[in-house]
């Protein structure tokens, strides 16, 4: 089994950040919008060397949005930068209606998703938003799983026409990606090869994925361990490729099990190939207030939880 060695630990949101930096220096139509968030966001660098294309709009999110597809007019591509919360649920009619169903050429970037956004508690982690982005007809969801990828991510997306919603996040996670990676939209990247079960994940439970498929292993444990980078469009010749291979799948990521990942995987295999799944997800339930690393344990979205899902669906194979 590859094993993957932490680099350092890094937050996503530098990740952006330093994408953004890099946009700034090499794409002339890169333009910035931020709802008071900078810091959050990392985008110091960027409004430093390129202040005439940085609009700092306030606590005005939705009006964000609409100057932000206003800006697609002109030929600029616009990066919208604040908490994922308010860039999904406070907005989603300006999102709707200005940007998904005009077609804008709009850069929906998120910081702080899900439960590790920490201590600011169950208002402002949002777990749904997955599901909001996905169901917008044209909307491209993104979700890296690490500083590298998340930096690759936010290069891809200024070359790829129509509107991205691009997932990021607070705490510092293990860095394990490629520096120089090419980051290909809606196309999954195997990192293990297994036999008897497929992990599939998707942002901070990619790391997880990994830690539980290498215990896994050491108790004879065969685990094929995927990373969905690009929720929508899914990847859905290399998720059906490997559990017809393996028979059986277990889904992770930080967000409810409504809406997600895990049921693009679900409809997925319905339509194409039935087959046992177990869901590694919040249980349609809000957060609440705590570190990062207490929430993840408490509401079953560490390695451990992913290990004992595979052992729960090992039992349902035929």
């Amino acid at each position: 089994m590859k094993k993957y060695i932490d680099q350092g630990k890094k937050d996503t949101r530098s990740g952006f950040g330093a994408g953004m930096t890099e946009l700034g220096r090499t794409n002339p139509k890169v333009v910035s919008l931020c709802a008071d968030l900078v810091g959050s966001l990392k985008i110091e660098q960027f409004i430093e060397e390129n202040p005439e294309r940085f609009f700092q709009v306030g606590i005005a999110e939705a009006n964000m949005m609409g100057i932000a597809a206003g800006l697609t007019i002109g030929g600029f591509i616009p990066f919208t930068g604040t908490f994922a919360n308010f860039s999904t649920g406070r907005v989603y009619d300006q999102i709707r209606q200005s940007i998904a169903y005009s077609g804008k050429n709009v850069k929906i970037c998120a910081s702080h998703a899900g439960l590790t956004l920490g201590e600011d508690g169950a208002t402002h982690q949002i777990l749904e938003d997955i599901g909001l982005m996905k169901m917008l007809p044209g909307m491209t969801v993104i979700n890296g799983c690490d500083y590298n990828q998340t930096k690759a991510a936010t290069l891809a997306i200024a070359d790829h026409q129509g509107p991205v919603y691009l997932r990021f996040g607070r705490p510092k996670v293990p860095n394990f990606t490629d520096p120089d990676q090419v980051f290909e939209i809606g196309k999954a990247v195997k990192l293990t090869e297994g036999t008897d079960v497929t992990i599939i994940a998707t942002g901070h439970l990619v790391w997880e994925a990994l830690q539980a498929a290498e215990s896994l292993e050491s108790e004879g444990i065969s685990a094929e361990v995927i990373n969905i980078h690009t929720i929508k469009p899914l990847d859905e010749e290399a998720v059906l490729t490997s559990i017809q291979k393996t028979g059986c799948v277990v889904t992770a990521e930080e967000h409810n099990f409504l809406g997600g990942l895990g049921e693009s995987i679900a409809r997925t295999l319905t339509t194409h190939y039935p087959a046992p799944q177990e869901f590694v997800a919040t249980q349609d339930t809000f957060g609440e207030s705590g570190t990062a690393e207490q929430l993840m344990e408490k509401y079953g979205l560490d390695n451990k939880a992913v290990k004992k899902a595979v052992y729960e669906v090992l039992k349902r194979k035929a």
